[in-house]
């Protein structure tokens, strides 16, 4: 029986081992060397990538971060609960499943580009409400937050809607029958029964919303405009730019640890207690 669950555990624990263990470790290291003289490490003890941490535009920039994924993953969450929840319930879940995974044929970076087609100042957008007279001259709908947000929103949903997808089908609907049946409206039903049965799904949609947008760096880089910076952005001028491979190093350890910490605390905060929740409301 011992060898019949190593025989599992092995895989995954090297693949662990290879594409995180090790990436991470050596990250890790290079984050307490000095910066060599045209870039890459030098083989010397130095907290200089820490201390550059506390300068006011990192503290800016992680505050920039931290808003934009919380708010993308909020408005995300909120779209993609009533989209799975009408694609279980509805004839045509094979047809509105198929196209909730057509984006992920297109090139991600072609369909950023396509959104400044879209809202750029000659864009759908603009042109639309020029020619409608709504508008005298265009309106700057990119290269700002709010623009960051709804790209990020639009190439997150189909990460946040499989999961609860997934869950809602399995969900039994004649549960909500029987709530409204005890005295309950339709959305207390909603809220007080099906809601706490699919936290599993909901959890998941969030953690995959939530950690890709903490690290995202190719939206705000296209879209976000010089003022419109993220953690992500940093790292890739420090590699690019600057070649500082500490001060990347050092940067992409906080963010590991921020997101890890993030993720066990939400998790923590959802432990599975549908059944009990249930009890208590009816």
């Amino acid at each position: 029986m011992k060898n019949y669950g190593q025989r599992y555990t092995l895989p995954l624990l090297l693949w662990i081992t290879v594409f995180f263990v090790i990436p991470f470790s050596i990250i890790f290291i290079g984050s307490f060397l000095k910066k060599g003289l045209y870039g890459g490490f030098e083989l010397q003890f130095s907290l200089d990538a820490y201390t550059s941490l506390f300068s006011a535009t990192m503290r800016k920039v992680s505050i920039n971060t931290i808003i934009i994924s919380v708010i993308t993953t909020i408005i995300t969450v909120l779209l993609a609960l009533p989209t799975a929840y009408y694609m279980a319930r509805s004839r045509y879940k094979e047809t509105l499943l198929f196209l909730v995974i057509i984006p992920f044929w297109t090139n991600f970076l072609i369909r950023i580009f396509a959104w400044i087609a879209i809202l750029g100042n000659n864009g759908l957008v603009n042109n639309f409400l020029i020619n409608a007279g709504l508008l005298n001259a265009p309106v700057q709908l990119l290269y700002n937050r709010w623009a960051v947000i709804l790209i990020m929103v639009y190439t997150s949903l189909p990460f946040a809607i499989l999961p609860l997808y997934s869950t809602i089908e399995k969900f039994d609907f004649s549960l909500l029958e029987a709530a409204r049946d005890l005295g309950a409206t339709k959305p207390q039903s909603v809220y007080k029964v099906l809601i706490p049965i699919i936290i599993p799904g909901i959890t998941t949609a969030v953690l995959f919303t939530f950690i890709p947008a903490f690290g995202n760096f190719a939206i705000p880089d296209i879209v976000g405009g010089t003022d419109i910076r993220m953690l992500g952005n940093i790292i890739n001028e420090k590699l690019k730019t600057a070649r500082n491979w500490p001060s990347a190093s050092s940067i992409s350890v906080v963010l590991t640890i921020m997101t890890t910490g993030a993720v066990i605390l939400f998790t923590r905060l959802t432990a599975p207690k549908r059944a009990t929740q249930v009890k208590e409301e009816f």
